[in-house]
């Protein structure tokens, strides 16, 4: 129960963090952020996140990074569905907070910070552009985030090289797809955006998780070893957890 309330708590910071700063502080005039400070948004969540929940949860806050951590054999298969359950109803319950704050001021919410392809694609990006702009983006961090937390590295920089990573990939792919590798960040826009959000809504969630379990087998082949002695031990992606838990 502690960390299925970890990862509500934690996807719900990344979503009204990350998109909070799209919707409301992207273009505000004068002073908007633009994409810049809407990439360091979305890192800065994952950063404080990973720090203030690691030791709970592990601080996934997204779906394809569940997946990907269990095909990469470091979560136990029983745990996946809560964990995606929590990260869902998180990030809706952050959209419906955003979607009060940006009505406050009598505008209507437009797009809402949905991911899309081709006509709702930022840049106009076709539906291949953007399957593949989702896949490489999700599929590398995911592999930033196994290494990160791998048994040779260090535990207390984890959360940083995950943030900077999300960061980067935010500045690459926002004017592609507007960013999702996130399931349950683009599940919860697409719900209050409605029409085409919906509509499109399946290349957001079938992507990223494919990609993840992807990155996390491509892992598993490369690099780990894995003893079912010691697979439950390396159930999270936490980084900073006492010194006989750490992540192997």
């Amino acid at each position: 129960m502690k960390k299925s309330i970890a990862e509500f708590i934690g996807t719900f910071w990344l979503v009204l963090g990350g998109c909070g700063s799209a919707i409301l502080a992207a273009a505000f005039p004068n002073v908007g952020i633009g994409l810049l400070g809407v990439s360091l948004a979305f890192g800065l969540t994952v950063v404080t996140a990973a720090y203030a929940l690691g030791p709970i949860s592990g601080a996934h806050l997204n779906p394809a990074v569940t997946f990907g951590l269990w095909a990469a054999g470091r979560f136990e298969r029983k745990e996946v569905l809560p964990y995606v359950v929590s990260q869902v109803l998180g990030a809706i319950t952050a959209a419906a907070v955003l979607y009060f704050i940006a009505t406050g001021n009598g505008t209507p919410i437009g797009d809402f910070a949905s991911n899309g392809y081709g006509d709702h694609s930022p840049g106009k990006y076709s539906l291949v552009a953007c399957v593949l702009t989702e896949f490489v983006m999700t599929f590398m961090f995911l592999f930033v985030i196994t290494g990160a937390t791998s048994k040779n590295a260090s535990p207390a920089f984890g959360g940083l090289a995950i943030g900077l990573c999300l960061t980067l990939v935010h500045l690459v792919s926002i004017p592609v797809t507007n960013t999702s590798v996130n399931p349950a960040r683009s599940i919860s826009q697409a719900l209050f955006a409605g029409g085409w959000a919906l509509s499109q809504l399946w290349l957001f969630i079938l992507v990223p998780i494919v990609a993840g379990i992807c990155a996390g087998a491509v892992y598993k082949f490369l690099f780990e070893k894995v003893d079912e002695s010691d697979k439950v031990a390396r159930g999270s992606i936490s980084v900073i957890q006492k010194p006989e838990s750490i992540n192997q």
